[in-house]
């Protein structure tokens, strides 16, 4: 099973480098930044501290490149035959629990404000979301990843 994250425009380096993290513990292969979204290295290569100290180190132990557009990522990975997931609310989605395991997948995670681009859910293959019952109407990235990457990547075997 292959697993591949992509994080489309997500603004903040703390939610970035949270993701990083996770995305070890849960064996994912590559993580695909796109757009805004902040690097383990600043604009001269150097690591940057404020990343390195949420992700732990992480950084370092999984395989990550910057592509500056996520459509073009994304057709690219459905040529691959990679089943494109998407974790946003839309008209469109399922309760994540309503997902199997799934095998070679491209899982997007979009911007905290604007979310996943309506281009890149038309070719999702399945768009995914946590219920919420509160007042809220949405949780950070980064718990919502967390949960549903759990799910998705089921590593208890």
């Amino acid at each position: 099973m292959k697993k591949v994250i992509l994080l489309d425009n997500i603004r903040s380096v703390l939610n970035v480098g949270s993701i990083f993290r996770t995305a070890n513990g849960l064996g994912v292969h590559k993580i695909i930044l796109c757009g805004i979204t902040p690097t383990p290295l600043d604009k001269k290569g150097e690591k940057r501290k404020d990343f390195a100290k949420v992700a732990l180190g992480s950084e370092e132990g999984i395989v990550w490149e910057y592509r500056p557009e996520s459509l073009d990522v994304v057709r690219e990975y459905k040529t691959k035959s990679f089943r494109i997931i998407s974790l946003e609310q839309d008209e469109r989605s399922v309760d994540y629990k309503q997902v199997g395991t799934v095998v070679d997948t491209l899982f997007i995670i979009g911007s905290e404000v604007d979310g996943v681009q309506k281009e890149i859910l038309a070719l999702s293959d399945t768009i995914v979301e946590v219920p919420m019952l509160g007042l809220k109407e949405s949780l950070n990235v980064t718990i919502a990843f967390g949960i549903v990457g759990y799910k998705l990547f089921d590593i208890t075997g």
